[in-house]
């Protein structure tokens, strides 16, 4: 190592890959929203927040421990110009609550990191 390459690290730094609990809570922040989809969770997380990655394993460990516990519910969706339905989530109503905890803690994680 050298000195340039420390600098250099801070000035490029290395993407940040979720772990499933900051997924768990991105996923639901994304979903007080509105619906969505995997990719969809994916692409609007690298749009919005460029440093952070989310790999397909942990999206769908998450989305699957959100579906286990209750907290949302997919659905098949055909959409118009793709060939094949995309699976949707939601958010179910009774976990709006509990949804807005856990958001705030990803919200209160990225504002930190900034």
């Amino acid at each position: 190592m050298q000195l340039e390459d420390i600098y250099q690290y801070f000035a490029n730094p290395p993407e940040i890959y979720l772990c499933q609990e900051q997924a768990v809570c991105y996923i639901l922040s994304v979903l007080l929203e509105g619906e969505s989809y995997g990719s969809g969770l994916i692409q609007k997380l690298e749009r919005e927040e460029s440093r952070y990655r989310l790999s397909d394993t942990v999206l769908y460990a998450a989305l699957k421990f959100l579906e286990d516990e209750g907290a949302i519910a997919g659905y098949w969706q055909k959409l118009e110009g793709r060939g094949r339905p995309r699976r949707m989530f939601r958010l179910n109503h009774q976990w709006q609550d509990e949804a807005r905890k856990l958001a705030k803690l990803w919200s209160d994680s990225i504002t930190k990191c900034k």
